[in-house]
């Protein structure tokens, strides 16, 4: 089968693999028949994530068809249509009886990580039970694919771990495709304001259309400063870090009212000041974490009924013959104004 391949930092190539076979009872092997690219994809590639390694195929995103089961499998079907989630879970151990999958024992996210990923013809799932979704008849295939990850991502680590609440001011550092997942999710609880930053024009345009209430270029103006300003000096009641550098989780820092929440979503590759100094005495919570996919079902419901239109984040396709080409793009958003790039196999 054809497969993206990490090979070193800095390289990939799409190459020839042998496909997957079940290994375990409780695995499943999925026709992949649409997948995308993550930005996590990209911090594998300059060397932040050192559980990946050289030779693995990436890829945690997807959707497709059951092609074979394992004997323990019960839910699935050869034929089903399925969401594969980006986190594995047995649903058996002290973390996933806590719903927090993404600490799981036997799973966590390993897909395109400790195990071959979704960037392929087909894909290992272990725990297929509990770590895929069938998809109702019907749906939108494309906009599912945004249900694997950066959905779930930008409400649970940033929306619900940065407790946006009614009447609430939001500050959303990095408007790339989770930080847009964050905003279009934090409006099911009605803030009053959100305020979006980021360094590209175009991705801040888009956020306005997406129901940002303040938009900020934070290379033509003092972000802080601007920041402020609209709060009345009081700072804003949650920062979502949605970018993984010192300096946007820095202006989280320096934007947070008192007894506001920083939920730090992006993947850091490098150490970050935490200016305590300053923190102290304010009453602020931080949080981190990694997405756990418990909100996927509930959300799935939302894209369903059209209260998400997940499908608008999409801004180009790409065969998976030409999935270098769809790298080149969404690593140069700048230039290309890529948000998430879809692959059909």
């Amino acid at each position: 089968m054809k497969a993206l391949v990490y090979e070193s930092i800095g390289k990939k190539a799409l190459c020839e693999r042998p496909a997957p076979q079940i290994l375990e009872t409780t695995d499943a092997i999925i026709r992949v028949t649409k997948t995308t690219i993550c930005g996590t994809d990209l911090h594998i590639l300059k060397g932040d994530v050192q559980s990946c390694k050289p030779g693995r195929i990436l890829g945690h995103e997807g959707v497709g068809i059951v092609d074979r089961v394992g004997s323990a499998v019960v839910t699935f079907r050869v034929g089903d249509h399925v969401l594969i989630s980006c986190i594995s879970a047995c649903g058996k151990c002290a973390y996933c009886k806590n719903k927090m999958y993404s600490h799981c024992i036997n799973g966590g996210w390993i897909l395109g990580n400790t195990i071959d990923g979704t960037q392929a013809e087909f894909v290992r799932i272990p725990y297929a039970d509990t770590s895929l979704y069938p998809i109702p008849e019907g749906s939108d295939e494309d906009a599912l694919v945004m249900l694997s990850d950066i959905l779930p991502t930008g409400f649970e680590c940033g929306v619900l771990n940065g407790k946006v609440e009614p009447s609430a001011t939001v500050a959303i550092i990095g408007s790339g495709p989770i930080g847009l997942a964050a905003l279009l999710t934090a409006q099911l609880y009605s803030p009053a304001e959100i305020i979006m930053v980021d360094l590209a024009d175009n991705r801040l345009e888009v956020a306005k259309r997406f129901g940002a209430t303040a938009i900020l270029n934070s290379s033509k103006v003092d972000v802080v400063a601007e920041i402020m300003k609209l709060t009345n000096q009081q700072g804003v009641d949650t920062a979502i870090e949605a970018v993984g550098i010192p300096a946007t989780f820095e202006i989280c820092e320096q934007i947070i009212g008192p007894g506001g929440r920083i939920a730090n979503v992006g993947v850091h590759g490098t150490k970050v000041d935490l200016h305590l100094e300053n923190l102290w005495d304010r009453n602020i919570t931080i949080t981190t974490g990694l997405v756990d996919t418990a909100s996927t079902s509930m959300l799935l419901k939302l894209v369903q009924s059209k209260k998400i239109d997940a499908k608008t984040l999409i801004t180009h396709r790409f065969k998976l013959e030409n999935v270098l080409d769809a790298y080149t793009t969404f690593e140069d958003a700048a230039k290309t104004n890529a948000l998430k790039v879809l692959i059909e196999t």
